[in-house]
């Protein structure tokens, strides 16, 4: 037996302490990660920590407009995931431009070296395979995950109007 559904007053509760947590959560693990790349002056890390950060404080102007009545806060709760979206793809996409494989060859141990010759690869193409495997991964799990946020937020647009809408009607009439 299917539970029934939620209220809107209940669905909008949720959204926005979610919508809360992840966008606090996003604004600082990219804000310290920013200013992490900043201090290494690595100028494309510290551009992309900013920009990141940037969808999480959109993500929370959408809560704030919605804790406001506002129904255009469910609009950038969308908005911000599609942003953080384009922000990773772009990211992943310069990344596998630009490999930086000494840092990685730097790491590799004797077995692992060995390992690799033995299954008949130079190291350089090994190495650019991997890069581009885990950057491909990392696109597809952001893909998946962002673009599942901003469905979630989507399909609970008409609750939350509905909420926003019999709040501003309690408002109105105080009897």
């Amino acid at each position: 037996m299917r539970a029934p559904p939620l209220l809107p007053e209940e669905t909008l509760f949720r959204v926005m302490r979610f919508a809360r947590f992840n966008g606090i959560s996003v604004l600082v693990v990219a804000g310290v990660f920013g200013l992490i790349c900043a201090a290494s002056k690595e100028v494309p890390g510290a551009a992309i920590g900013v920009l990141v950060a940037g969808a999480g404080a959109l993500e929370l102007h959408g809560v704030g407009l919605l804790h406001h009545g506002d129904k255009r806060g469910v609009s950038w709760l969308i908005g911000s995931q599609l942003y953080l979206l384009v922000i990773v793809l772009a990211y992943v996409s310069y990344r596998s431009q630009h490999l930086d494989l000494e840092s990685v060859r730097m790491v590799l141990s004797s077995e692992q070296r060995e390992t690799i010759a033995a299954a008949g690869l130079e190291e350089t193409e090994f190495l650019r395979i991997i890069a581009y495997i885990s950057n491909a991964i990392f696109g597809v799990i952001t893909f998946l995950y962002q673009g599942g946020i901003a469905l979630y937020y989507h399909r609970r647009r008409a609750p939350i109007e509905a909420a926003l809408e019999l709040d501003q009607t309690d408002e109105a009439d105080p009897t």
